[in-house]
């Protein structure tokens, strides 16, 4: 088994904190701690972990994306946390995506996604939560059903907006009883106010490639 490590939530978490007194080294030794719990409870003889270069399609498509998050200050130590990740794990530094959009893209039968970001839970395979310390099967259907409860629900965090009036129980509502990926995508696409923002909305939560091959083929069929 192969941990696919988000190695961005790791460095942010283990630099994020309150006390002013916690040097560097003390947020290296968190890190470190973090990395080795994580191989440890998936029991994984190998990793891979990503973290978010330079460069971001969605901000192409959408400059609003994450604009929320500009003024916001960083941890002292996170530049630093990134650094010890690139040098001791060999963390891979990913240009023009994000790291979850590579957890995305390595999943496989033999991998497990280690992350908190919801948004990856669209990913079929194997999940685990490593604050939690939660696991979790994903199967396909549930992925693409959790793809479009997010499209209507939209991710504040992120600056995205789904459908106004529509939070968690609508969303489940609405896609739970459908049965195809098809069906999804019109119920979805029949709630948003023009073309545009639907496909604005989607292109920034496509972190599978079956995802992507879907709504391109839906798509072109509409023109």
């Amino acid at each position: 088994m192969t941990a696919l490590i988000d190695a961005d939530i790791v460095a942010y978490r283990c630099s994020a904190s309150n006390d002013v007194e916690e040097g560097e080294e003390i947020v290296l030794l968190r890190a470190e701690k973090l990395m080795q719990d994580i191989l440890y409870l998936t029991d994984a003889k190998e990793y891979k972990a990503f973290l978010t270069g330079p460069g971001n399609f969605r901000k192409e498509i959408n400059p609003g994306y994450k604009a929320n998050r500009k003024d916001k200050p960083l941890p002292m130590w996170l530049a630093s946390c990134r650094e010890y990740l690139i040098s001791a794990w060999n963390a891979e530094v990913t240009e023009g995506h994000e790291a979850d959009d590579a957890l995305g893209m390595h999943q496989t039968e033999d991998t497990i996604i280690c992350s908190i970001d919801k948004d990856l839970l669209q990913i079929p395979g194997k999940h685990f939560n490593f604050v939690k310390q939660e696991f979790l099967d994903v199967l396909e259907a549930d992925g693409i059903r959790h793809f479009y409860k997010q499209m209507l629900i939209g991710d504040r965090s992120d600056n995205i907006f789904g459908v106004n009036g529509i939070g968690p129980v609508k969303a489940n509502k609405i896609i739970d009883p459908l049965d195809t990926a098809e069906d999804m995508y019109e119920a979805v696409r029949d709630l948003y106010d023009t073309e545009e923002r639907l496909l604005d909305r989607k292109s920034t939560r496509l972190n599978s490639q079956s995802h992507l091959n879907l709504v391109c083929r839906l798509l072109l069929e509409k023109k």
